[in-house]
């Protein structure tokens, strides 16, 4: 059996992966000279990894007849054609809950980063002034949690732990009452798959509805935040923080001046990529090769 990883990065995901897998399987990666419709077309494999590579319309066709699963190591699938997939029968599985506790502590994480004023502080320290900037302390803060899915729910055991009063939104909550929540949070963290409905989902609107010291914490997708309205917020002087594991390209580009603002917290992406995470969905996998093998159903179906 022959997989393939086409992400850009989390290759340590490729080594655990490649150490577990069973006989007679062979793992490489896309080395990204030329397009993945290409790679596939040149070298038919049986299993596609893709996670943060996009697998469309075209790399699907390409891959001909052998193609028998694109299992991504990881929650997400936005960035995979599921519909082309399907029409080629071809199952579509993730790997759901693995990172939960990773993704829930990262975004803890950057909270407390914004907070504290990160960049500032950071700045402080290099030139050597003592006690500046003043920050703000998270307890008794009001969170929104916008998803609550499994990682939007660990957050709010452990926001709640640190004295936050904690609000959980999910897929039933209406636009207006989203709003409502955000006009009286002090931070919001998101947590949602991309899809039509969420991409844009914090706008101008939500940005506005916002207080002007709130934090706001991405550790789901770019794109759920409208970046032209991220920008503006931030160029005239609204929101205390934003914190981000996630962007609108990837990979991002460093220089951005909107990463260089102070007000700025980032991570590379970094969310979900610990030892236990990554062990947890490497077991995943691996037993989605084994049931393909063996032509037993296989976990976590999406399409």
């Amino acid at each position: 059996m022959q997989l393939l990883f086409c992400g850009s990065g989390w290759l340590d995901i490729v080594d655990l992966i490649a150490a577990r897998l069973p006989a007679g399987c062979a793992l490489r990666t896309w080395d990204r000279t030329r397009s993945l419709a290409a790679e596939l077309a040149a070298a038919p494999v049986d299993v596609l990894l893709p996670s943060n590579g996009p697998v469309d319309a075209e790399a699907i066709a390409a891959a001909g007849p052998r193609l028998r699963l694109i299992q991504q190591p990881a929650a997400g699938t936005d960035a995979i054609d599921k519909a082309a997939a399907a029409a080629r029968g071809i199952p579509v599985c993730n790997a759901p809950g693995a990172n939960q506790t990773a993704v829930a502590e990262a975004a803890l994480l950057l909270l407390l980063l914004c907070a504290r004023r990160w960049p500032l502080a950071r700045a402080a320290f290099e030139r050597g002034a003592i006690g500046t900037p003043l920050g703000i302390e998270l307890s008794g803060a009001r969170l929104i949690v916008v998803g609550a899915g499994k990682t939007g729910q660990a957050l709010a055991t452990r926001a709640g732990a640190l004295g936050m009063t904690v609000e959980l939104l999910d897929s039933r909550t209406t636009r207006a009452e989203r709003l409502a929540a955000f006009a009286r949070a002090d931070a919001v963290s998101l947590h949602v798959p991309l899809t039509p409905a969420t991409t844009g989902l914090v706008d101008a609107e939500a940005l506005a509805a916002l207080p002007a010291h709130a934090l706001l914490v991405n550790v789901a997708r770019g794109p759920v935040i409208d970046r032209d309205a991220l920008s503006a917020a931030l160029s005239r002087g609204h929101l205390g923080g934003v914190g981000l594991d996630v962007y609108w390209q990837e990979p991002w580009d460093p220089r951005d001046p909107l990463y260089a603002d102070p007000k700025v917290v980032t991570l590379p992406h970094v969310a979900g990529s610990t030892n236990q995470a990554f062990d947890a969905i490497a077991g995943i996998v691996v037993d989605n090769l084994e049931r393909l093998r063996r032509g037993d159903p296989l976990r976590h179906r999406v399409a």
